[in-house]
């Protein structure tokens, strides 16, 4: 029996072991996923939590209730691939798991100990995120009694999951602050380290002066290098500040810490593959799917559904030795 082991039970991992259960045959494939965490948190939520339009109750469900019958989910830490014995470790009575072919799909994660300073004292405090579970409750409760002052949202590195979500934050702060009376007390600042809001031609020519209507400061090309918490400056590799009452970052995202130590990853533990097969550009038997990927588009849900439909089509023919014909076009919503 042929054995296909899936890393991560996220929105990439879940849908291809849906998608896989439903066209390999169980008496020839066995199919196994594995994650650390039993909870599903739905990622886009995030976003609305702190502005009290979702609840902490409303982003979360057992990832069981989305694995299909037949596929062995195991509940687990992945310590170690071994892709030259074709083997995973995994924390779980420290076993091992062996393949026939890997697709690893752990996503991205922010790394706030990434950044000088962004941990020192006043994280979840005066600084917070909303791409955690734990950042956008913590975010929606200080929130709730803030009464105004200099609200910066800042991007920390490219790559990062969901691009879009940043500037949907400062429009959602602006409607909050209106919705509260609070709006003329806050000062909405936008940084990033892109040339714009918005860097595709068509957007820019549509929406390119939206922040200007809205009163959302922008600060373009910002690098940050370090946070100074003691005196509430955001501090660039240019040593250029921007001073902050509130900080709502967007940290340096990484990939799963197993994949550089396996040395399947990039810099930032993405694994390098085919943009167009998510095949490994170094095994053979190795595909990397979803924001764990090393793709030059965005690592959202969107892209990974578009993804995993074209991994099947490929991966169907490539089991049986024939060449992957269907070419991924970075497509998102």
């Amino acid at each position: 029996m042929k054995k296909i082991l899936i890393l991560g039970a996220g929105t990439a991992g879940t849908m291809l072991a849906n998608k896989l259960s439903q066209v390999l045959s169980r008496d020839e494939w066995k199919i196994t996923i594995v994650d650390q965490e039993e909870t599903h948190y739905y990622q886009p939520g995030f976003l609305f939590m702190p502005f009290g339009i979702y609840g902490e109750n409303d982003v979360i469900k057992p990832k069981r209730d989305y694995i299909p019958p037949g596929v062995e989910m195991i509940q687990s830490e992945i310590k170690l691939v071994e892709p030259e014995q074709n083997r995973v470790l995994i924390a779980q009575d420290n076993r091992y798991l062996n393949y026939d072919f890997l697709v690893i799909a752990t996503g991205t994660t922010p790394r706030p100990e990434e950044t000088p300073g962004l941990l020192d004292g006043e994280w979840r405090k005066s600084i917070h995120d909303f791409y955690t579970y734990e950042g956008a409750v913590a975010l929606s409760r200080y929130l709730r009694s803030w009464k105004g002052g200099r609200l910066v949202l800042n991007i920390m590195e490219l790559p990062f999951k969901c691009p879009v979500a940043p500037l949907e934050f400062m429009f959602l702060a602006d409607w909050y602050f209106h919705e509260r009376g609070l709006r003329d007390k806050v000062d909405l600042t936008f940084v990033t380290p892109l040339p714009g809001a918005f860097t595709k031609p068509r957007a820019a020519s549509l929406l390119g002066d939206i922040l200007e209507q809205k009163n959302i400061n922008i600060v373009p090309e910002f690098y940050p290098e370090r946070v100074d918490p003691e005196r509430k400056l955001l501090i660039s590799y240019e040593e250029e500040e921007v001073p902050y009452d509130l900080l709502v970052t967007i940290p340096v995202n990484m990939g799963a810490d197993f994949i550089g130590e396996s040395g399947l990853g990039d810099e930032l533990n993405h694994v390098p593959v085919d943009k167009h097969t998510f095949l490994s550009n170094h095994y053979d038997n190795i595909f990397a799917l979803g924001d764990a990927a090393a793709l030059p588009t965005s690592k959202a849900g969107a892209v990974a559904h578009f993804a995993a439909e074209v991994f099947l089509e490929n991966f169907m023919l490539y089991i049986d030795g024939q060449d992957m014909v269907t070419k991924f076009d970075g497509h998102a919503n």
